[in-house]
């Protein structure tokens, strides 16, 4: 329509818009068209002159209005009416495609030969890589990641580890961080016949004397930045190492990774850090872990715990040792002469290089000059640097490189593969980018789970009866006591109106794999509600299992009171600190915790003490009666006579038990 006439119903459908005005935005734009879609006084009822059609999993507004035979004007006006906006030029996804084309008369069917990418994930590495020759696969460096609660020192740890590099002493080489770094141990010493186990004598036996051996450590800091790659990360980690505080014992970080090894099935080891601290108390830690069913060696369990401090160095070597043996145990291999795939854990823009990303080699010998593809973007490799900013050609298995030359940032956890050409590498990507902005036009329901529920409801519809068997086991296999999985019903074909149906009365989500949902099941799971999930890859779909799985175990946590503290002066006051004085009225106030500001006896904030001093001196905790002086991280400001009351949190008994 004329912009005179657009404006002219604008007015009419109760919208005010400046005369002058130019421009809406897109959320303005939104409303506008979707109120003039509902005003149609009369609807002409369109029938397609074709009444079947193929489709790729994604094609542009254009495209698909030509296979339909229709105007690109009726076709827009249906996607509008189903929530979908999109122009000319952009792409829509098979199941869109099919919705709108059923509107016409037709039906979609999925056209295989289109030569279509996927993105690669890292179900799609694993399988790939058990793809490879079996005799070509050799002994690589074992992944480590070093995880805990925040504030037990995983950091120091890692720092620790850093200064430890027993055969290369090139610790201090180390100038730039890239996400991760290698050490290089040597033979292990021999050891007293009562500080190791059985199984460790056996192992050690084995052992050339001469051998040295490599550990690649994941040094991204932190769990928000693990965060972006948890869906992958345990899978790209090949050990985990808990880190928990000997004097502080275990806290609802530490259940996460618990959770998350258990269910990936990732071997871990217990870092009893700050044992040199007073009020260290290792044996409540291995109670605590066992009530969460993790067992250490020392209790008659299979995970093992090294007791250790990351601030004098004391245990680091047991640690790397028990890593080493470890790794020993669960045969970790690569085919260095096969297929080149990795993952980036670390990405960034470069004011000298450009876009620039950090690659962990997973299989395959990674070269400069390689042509890649790297998620949604391209490369042909011009450089290539370790962890101590040296200039390397070759990356091997479970090597971390940082690698520039890429046409634009890449997503950390997106997956590294080399192709033939870089031509060919860039054909790739800019599918995958169609694909992405195509996908960002749907709201993709994800599988979901009722918070009050121990139970995930499926319905599972696959292409043959091999893949419905192997879905049916991997997933059952993710059942734990506190997050069930239930299969309500399992079969071969595509998604019907049945199926969705069923699922609306039983609270079940539909999963389909290698299949596709009709066009009249996906508006019928629109209109209910109902979340139909469709994946090509097993490995997504057990990952997203996993994920629901994990919110359905909640960590519960009992809150016990410490003390409480009257505030006498305030020192200095910044934007999320501040810096007070105060006396302990009773009980005690102590380093790390949380607290709760009063004034006149309400709830006005919460806040955590981020340093603790008596006399200027940093302590622990302070008793009754003394006075003291905190650096507080809090948003509202503490004034004079203000009560802080200090209280820990501690991680409830669990049922959780090992499957």
């Amino acid at each position: 329509m004329s912009v005179h006439e657009l404006r002219d119903q604008m007015k009419q459908a109760g919208f005010r818009l400046s005369p002058r005005a130019r421009k809406v935005d897109n959320n303005v734009a939104r409303e506008i068209m979707r109120k003039l879609s509902h005003k149609e006084i009369k609807e002409e009822v369109i029938v397609s002159k074709v009444s079947k059609i193929q489709a790729p999993s994604f094609i542009t507004v254009k495209d698909f209005s030509q296979k339909l035979e229709q105007p690109v004007t009726a076709v827009i006006k249906k996607l509008l009416q189903n929530g979908v906006m999109a122009n000319i030029n952009e792409e829509i996804d098979f199941e869109t495609a099919a919705i709108i084309a059923s509107e016409f008369g037709a039906e979609v069917e999925k056209d295989k030969q289109t030569g279509e990418q996927v993105k690669l994930g890292i179900g799609l590495v694993s399988e790939m890589i058990a793809k490879e020759e079996p005799e070509k696969f050799k002994i690589r460096p074992p992944i480590v990641a070093v995880m805990g609660h925040v504030d037990h020192g995983k950091t120091t740890l890692l720092d620790a580890i850093r200064k430890t590099n027993v055969a290369g002493g090139e610790a201090g080489a180390i100038t730039q961080h890239i996400g991760a770094y290698q050490v290089t141990v040597g033979h292990l010493e021999s050891a007293q016949a009562d500080e190791v186990s059985h199984g460790e004598k056996i192992l050690r036996s084995a052992q050339n004397d001469k051998a040295i051996r490599t550990i690649t450590f994941l040094d991204t800091p932190g769990h928000e930045a693990f965060a972006a790659m948890r869906a992958r990360g345990a899978n790209v980690t090949d050990i985990i190492v808990l880190v928990v505080a000997a004097d502080d014992g275990v806290k609802p970080q530490t259940v996460e990774v618990i959770n998350r090894a258990k269910l990936t099935k990732t071997p871990m080891i217990v870092a009893l850090n700050k044992i040199d601290k007073p009020g260290a108390n290792p044996d409540r830690v291995k109670a605590d872990l066992a009530e969460l069913g993790i067992t250490v060696e020392e209790w008659g369990g299979k995970v093992p715990a090294v007791p250790l401090s990351a601030k004098t160095g004391e245990g680091i070597d047991k640690l790397l040792e028990i890593i080493l043996l470890t790794a020993e145990v669960e045969e970790i291999k690569a085919n260095p002469e096969g297929q080149t795939l990795g993952t980036v854990i670390e990405s960034h823009l470069s004011r000298g290089q450009g876009a620039i990303a950090t690659v962990l080699v997973q299989n395959g010998t990674l070269n400069t000059g390689d042509a890649v593809v790297v998620g949604a973007t391209y490369a042909k490799i011009r450089t290539m640097t370790d962890a101590a900013g040296k200039k390397i050609k070759t990356a091997a298995p479970a090597t971390p490189a940082q690698i520039s030359g890429l046409s634009d940032v890449p997503e950390v956890g997106d997956i590294l593969q080399t192709t033939a050409t870089l031509e060919e590498a860039k054909v790739i990507a800019r599918n995958l980018q169609k694909q992405d902005r195509a996908k960002r036009l749907q709201e993709k329901k994800i599988i979901k789970a009722d918070p009050n529920q121990k139970e995930l409801k499926l319905i599972i519809r696959a292409d043959m009866q091999g893949s419905l068997e192997a879905i049916s086991d991997v997933l059952m296999k993710l059942a734990t006591e506190e997050a069930k999985v239930k299969i309500i019903d399992q079969g071969v074909g595509e998604i019907s109106e049945s199926d969705v149906q069923m699922a609306e009365n039983t609270g079940a989500v539909v999963v389909g794999f290698h299949t596709r949902v009709n066009a009249t099941a996906a508006k019928m799971a629109k209109q209910k509600g109902v979340t139909v999930d469709l994946y090509e890859i097993i490995y997504e779909l057990v990952e997203d299992v996993t994920q629901v799985l994990l919110s359905m175990m909640p960590v519960k946590v009992v809150e016990t009171s410490l003390g409480r503290a009257k505030i006498k002066a305030i020192f200095r006051t910044e934007k999320s600190e501040m810096i007070v004085g105060g006396q302990v009225a009773e009980g005690k106030i102590v380093d790390k915790k949380k607290f709760r500001l009063f004034r006149d006896k309400v709830l006005i904030g919460d806040g955590k003490i981020e340093e603790l001093q008596q006399n200027r001196i940093e302590v622990e905790e302070v008793g009754e009666g003394k006075e003291f002086g905190i650096k507080a991280k809090i948003k509202t400001p503490i004034l004079a006579g203000d009560i802080l009351e200090i209280y820990d949190e501690m991680v409830k008994k669990s049922n959780f038990t090992n499957n």
